[in-house]
């Protein structure tokens, strides 16, 4: 990777779980990042989303060598296979073992090449665009609440705290063929990329991350501290995990 980003990440347990079903992965060599959520209970949705992480790390780490040439064309490729082989994974656990039916794990991950980057995305994890103070949402979930905003049938705000909040409608593990979407945005100078599990989200607003990030966007450890305490602060309903890529 020749940006020679700087980068950092962290997961909290919040303040009302027993367990944390959150992995992330943070690669600045390889310039790979990834955060998955895992959904199951008990152990089941901890073992879901490490086996995403570490099989999207070993695929993706087999397809390129660290420090070669990536094109956007092989890197969405290989990206989205990395993604399909963790979902068999996942499932192929599942079916040798019954007592994790039900598992499954969102995903967002971000691949880092010299001027772009490529992220893929399963579920309702995030990944964001902070750049010139202002922050975008470069995912667009795969859950019922904004399949619903999409139909104009609720609003954001609404959405934002609905109980039906975190059913989402494409998981890894939910079924053989799952797909990640994805997307791809050029890298300037003094961006700062965050991908984060819905425990982020959920607690506060885009404009609240923003805050909270734009002040430590050049510090990646501090920036993941303070978005993470900001959530527990307000209430902190669900594991929380952020990864914060900044670029100089």
């Amino acid at each position: 990777m020749k940006t020679q980003a700087r980068a950092a990440g962290l997961t909290d347990i919040g303040r009302v779980r027993d367990t944390n079903e959150d992995q992330f992965l943070l690669d600045e060599e390889f310039g790979l990042y990834a955060v998955a959520d895992g959904m199951g209970g008990h152990a089941a949705g901890e073992i879901a989303s490490e086996l995403a992480i570490q099989s999207l790390a070993e695929k993706l780490r087999g397809a390129f060598s660290v420090g070669g040439t990536r094109t956007v064309e092989e890197a969405r490729r290989h990206l989205a296979e990395a993604v399909g082989a963790a979902n068999r994974k996942i499932c192929e656990s599942i079916a040798d073992h019954h007592d994790r039916r039900g598992m499954g794990t969102t995903m967002v991950a971000l691949l880092a090449l010299p001027d772009r980057v490529v992220i893929g995305h399963v579920g309702d994890s995030r990944a964001y665009l902070l750049r010139h103070g202002r922050l975008t949402m470069l995912t667009s979930d795969h859950s019922w609440v904004n399949e619903q905003v999409r139909l104009g049938l609720l609003s954001h705000q609404e959405a934002h705290r609905h109980p039906m909040r975190n059913v989402v409608t494409r998981a890894l593990g939910s079924r053989g063929d799952v797909a990640p979407e994805l997307t791809e945005e050029r890298i300037e100078p003094g961006d700062a990329f965050l991908l984060c599990s819905d425990g982020l989200n959920v607690m506060l607003s885009d404009d609240a991350i923003r805050e909270t990030l734009v002040s430590r966007k050049d510090e990646p450890e501090e920036a993941c501290r303070a978005l993470i305490e900001e959530a527990n602060r307000k209430g902190g309903e669900d594991n929380t995990t952020v990864v914060v890529v900044s670029i100089p």
